[in-house]
């Protein structure tokens, strides 16, 4: 929505680097529609984030059915999630070096219980509930360049 401000939206690019290079480092990244759905399904509450991306040109009927079941499952959890139109971008934060990983559903699950709230992560959830205000419900944010 137009009421977001920029620097603000730069900075929530940022955030959501950094969030997905350490829950990578931290091993509390799933990335892949199937085994997020399965981590969804086995253990709700583990989930802290979701992410959906997508390739504006993709119109695969399938994937926007996995999709709506994933948003309607945040919204129920209440769990953050917004949207990336860059999932070659994407890939290259999330994916092992030189494999293409199915980056259209990533899921960031909860640090373990005694150690710190990542403040990127933080960041990210007051952008949510932020947009949420706007009635927008999944926020889009736009990689940042390599």
């Amino acid at each position: 929505s137009q009421n977001v401000n920029l620097s603000k939206l730069s900075h929530d690019r940022k955030s959501l680097s950094e969030a997905l290079l350490s829950a990578k480092a931290e091993g509390r990244l799933t990335v892949g529609v199937y085994e997020c759905a399965k981590i969804m399904n086995e253990d709700p509450d583990s989930v802290s984030f979701c992410l959906l991306a997508t390739d504006d040109f993709e119109c695969d009927i399938a994937l926007q059915i996995h999709f709506t079941l994933i948003q309607a499952f945040c919204f129920d959890n209440d769990i953050s999630i917004v949207r990336v139109n860059d999932l070659k971008r994407l890939n290259a934060l999330v994916g092992t070096k030189g494999q293409l990983e199915d980056a259209h559903c990533v899921l960031i699950t909860n640090p373990a219980e005694d150690s710190w709230e990542d403040p990127a992560l933080e960041k990210l959830h007051l952008f949510c509930e932020e947009s949420r205000s706007y009635n927008e419900w999944v926020p889009e944010i736009t990689l940042p360049e390599r």
